[in-house]
């Protein structure tokens, strides 16, 4: 089984920071995980956003996931993709990548994720929990409950693919949240328009390892 962090931090398009910023800045904090999600640029844009943050992240001993974009594997140092499509095929996408890099699914529903679990997805990100500015969408928002239940069912089929929780999430919803019986949390917006961006992470961090 592949080495998957319990906290996802996720860049995105923010005014006050670029992407490559924001992964320094997490990087700094002591992140372990970077998702870098761009949706917004052209390839060699992409591309040039990319090899600069692999290098930070080879630096500090960070996992590179990039969202999507999946066409560009074997161009950059990374490690692996979040596909957000939650119809994806992810026996045809390991196929394309082989077994060496990490896939991650994004799913709403335990239909969802017992899918794409049996395709070979390494991990899952469920939600979303709350709303979010960073993911507008319009599924049903998952309580701490329906978190618990998820993970029930999952445990009674025997799979062990570790599922986060993703979507509009707090520092303070995220005791509960780890007590549902999911493996960890995906944060963006929280980190990346706080105060203290160094600081934040480092609480959400302390919270999620509890």
């Amino acid at each position: 089984m592949k080495y998957i962090e319990k906290l996802h931090y996720i860049t995105h398009d923010i005014p006050h920071l670029t992407h490559i910023e924001q992964a320094q800045n997490a990087c700094e904090a002591g992140a372990k995980w970077v998702q870098y999600r761009c949706l917004s640029k052209v390839d060699h844009e992409l591309l040039n956003d990319i090899n600069s943050i692999a290098e930070i992240c080879d630096d500090w001993g960070t996992t590179l996931i990039v969202t999507n974009h999946i066409h560009l594997n074997g161009k950059a140092d990374i490690q692996g993709f979040h596909i957000e499509d939650m119809n994806a095929d992810f026996t045809a996408l390991r196929k394309l990548v082989g077994n060496d890099i990490t896939l991650g699914g994004s799913a709403n529903t335990p239909e969802n994720l017992i899918r794409i679990a049996k395709e070979g997805a390494d991990y899952a990100g469920l939600g979303p929990y709350a709303s979010s500015e960073t993911k507008p969408n319009n599924y049903p928002l998952i309580t701490v409950e329906k978190y618990k239940s998820i993970i029930g069912v999952l445990s009674d089929l025997e799979i062990k693919m570790p599922v986060l929780a993703v979507g509009g999430i707090k520092i303070y919803d995220v005791n509960a949240l780890m007590q549902s019986g999911i493996y960890g949390v995906a944060v963006s917006g929280a980190i990346n328009f706080a105060d203290d961006f160094i600081g934040a992470y480092q609480d959400f961090y302390d919270a999620v390892k509890g």
